[in-house]
């Protein structure tokens, strides 16, 4: 009311604790940059771990060192802490330094610590705590125990409870491959899970699936599966005897099949493709005998294998090839002629060219193998034969070589007496009338017919 006074506020005991509190929250937080007088770093730690805090000053006036924690409550002040966190631990403090030590961090210890220096006017500076989360598990699911050969399968690898998010590699072997994952996110924590879709050959039986994690709080952690693939027999028919060389008549064969697979092949037989198996065949389990070949024989011999998978086959084509020929051994022909001695002597062989003697056919999408086989029989037969060509070839030379002088001789012979030849017995009667008057007008008559003689050489 007017006229009354108002009544005086009793005086109390000056404020100077909240005035300097305002002023230090009134106080502009210089950034961290040139001129700024104090210094930290940002840090960086594994869920569990020791962080270390640093609050240095780099031109030191004795000026009072604080560090608070996210919540602005001091956590040392100088050399003393009020803060009842045992975890916070002093490491060093001096005029220019104050470095403390943060025991056992967990994801609540996480964000922003400020350091203050109280000059005038007033500088702080704040270091950031963030925490890393290993994976909690990981694991790798497998839609297929057990898988066949051409079949796709399906992994799924999943790490949990991260943070930040795991990266997830797969590997087959040494081989790596791609797969797609997803990020779930729950509180501050990330699930990642990463799904492989494999296509699997017999190849892959026993072979390691890796699931490995790429993140900044762990190395080398990784996990792993074997494949386990189950394929139809692998078929292969190979020749004991003959070890190498031809098949020939009145010989001998044995062939033996091999079959592997997953799992082990638990029938196996031979059986004669278009045709029936020859009387004289043994067949005893994984082997063929023919103890004595004959050209009925020739022909294509199959094994075939079969398992919980499936059947497979690989084949043999036999040909019989005639038995070898007995030659008396070669000799060696010495030639004499009265004008030129001759001596023939062979010194080449030639060999015939070696016959393939079997061909193993594989499994139907594979090629024909032919291999080539040497034949010692055949190669003594050719160079016998080869031997008996030389003997022949001298004694036709020495044929050609006579038959030559011959020609020779008979040449000269007949160029010696090659011309016209003229008597004296009708000189003179030229000019005569008939026959009697050129006689009677002859040179000389017949008194000189003793004198016309011809002298041959």
């Amino acid at each position: 009311m007017a006229g009354h006074p108002q009544p005086r506020r009793p005086a109390g005991p000056p404020r100077i604790l909240p005035l300097l509190l305002l002023l230090l929250s009134a106080a502009a937080i210089i950034p961290r940059g040139d001129g700024q007088n104090l210094v930290t770093e940002d840090v960086t730690v594994v869920e569990g771990e020791v962080a270390t805090i640093s609050c240095r000053v780099k031109n030191s006036d004795d000026s009072v060192i604080q560090l608070l924690n996210p919540n602005r409550q001091t956590i040392y002040f100088r050399d003393f802490r009020p803060l009842k966190d045992s975890r916070f631990q002093l490491v060093n403090f001096s005029n220019s330094e104050l470095r403390v030590s943060l025991t056992n961090v967990s994801i609540s210890d996480e964000g922003r610590y400020f350091c203050q220096l109280y000059t005038d006017p007033p500088q702080e500076i704040y270091t950031t705590i963030t925490v890393l989360v290993p994976p909690r598990n990981l694991v790798i699911d497998i839609q297929k125990e057990t898988a066949v050969e051409g079949e796709e399968i399906e992994l799924n690898c999943t790490a949990m409870a991260s943070r930040p998010a795991t990266n997830i590699r797969w590997f087959k072997g040494n081989k790596e491959l791609t797969g797609k994952s997803e990020v779930e996110q729950w509180s501050d924590m990330y699930t990642v899970t990463s799904q492989l879709v494999l296509k699997v050959g017999r190849e892959d039986d026993g072979v390691p699936v890796i699931c490995l994690v790429d993140h900044p709080a762990v190395k080398d952690l990784q996990t792993q599966r074997y494949l386990e693939v189950m394929y139809k027999p692998q078929v292969r028919v190979s020749q004991n005897y003959p070890v190498q060389g031809l098949t020939r008549e009145g010989e001998p064969l044995e062939l033996t099949c091999t079959a592997f697979g997953k799992p082990q092949p638990t029938d196996m037989r031979w059986l004669r493709v278009d045709d029936e198996m020859p009387q004289h065949v043994v067949v005893s389990g994984s082997n063929l005998l023919i103890s004595n070949l004959n050209k009925t024989d020739n022909g294509t011999y199959r094994c075939e294998a079969s398992n919980a998978v499936g059947k497979s086959h690989a084949d043999y084509m036999l040909f019989v090839y005639d038995p070898p020929t007995t030659i008396p051994p070669p000799t060696t022909t010495t030639t004499t002629t009265t004008t030129i001695p001759t001596t023939i002597t062979d010194t080449t062989a030639t060999t015939e060219p070696a016959v393939h003697g079997f061909t193993q056919l594989p499994n139907s999408a594979e090629e024909l193998d032919y291999g080539d086989l040497s034949d010692s029989r055949a190669g003594e037969e050719g160079a016998i034969r080869s031997v008996d060509h030389a003997v022949v070839g001298g004694v036709v030379a020495v044929v050609v070589f006579a038959m030559l002088c011959l020609l020779i001789i008979l040449g000269r012979y007949f160029a010696r007496h090659k011309g016209t030849y003229f008597t004296h017995e009708a000189k003179g009667a030229d000019d005569a009338a008939d026959a009697d008057t050129a006689i009677i007008n002859a040179e000389g008559g017949q008194n000189n017919s003793e004198e016309k003689k011809e002298y041959f050489i």
